[in-house]
């Protein structure tokens, strides 16, 4: 296992929540962009937040901008999602991926990660 999300639960609206994104190493030397996906109940994937390898260039999407912090730890090998002012909408799993890219590059698009985690649900309750 390359990738391994934690840190979802049920939370309440308004809350807050922090998803762990442990990766391997070797993944992490590599050079590679980390995302957030997650996928709400009846809805496709969607993109929430990447950072670039350098950890300069960081993405967001509109939806959370404003109230999503992504952030690493890089002698943990680990990629942070924090979320605040959560909503019902957030509700959905949240996957943590890696895809190839280049030093200050981060993407948005699902289909440029390689690797996937296995995903950790978050509902949020009204």
């Amino acid at each position: 296992v390359q990738l391994q999300a934690s840190g979802g639960g049920l939370v309440q609206a308004g809350g807050s929540l922090r998803l762990s994104c442990a990766a391997s190493e070797r993944l992490f030397s590599d050079l590679v962009m980390v995302g957030w996906f997650r996928q709400a109940p009846g809805k496709e994937r969607e993109f929430v937040t990447g950072i670039s390898r350098s950890g300069r260039k960081k993405a967001y999407a509109d939806s959370v901008k404003g109230r999503c912090t992504i952030s690493e730890d890089i002698a943990a090998s680990t990629v942070y999602m924090q979320m605040n002012s959560l909503a019902v909408e957030d509700t959905g799993v949240y996957y943590c991926a890696a895809g190839p890219a280049s030093w200050d590059q981060v993407k948005g698009d699902a289909r440029e990660y390689t690797y996937w985690g296995q995903g950790t649900l978050v509902t949020v309750s009204s």
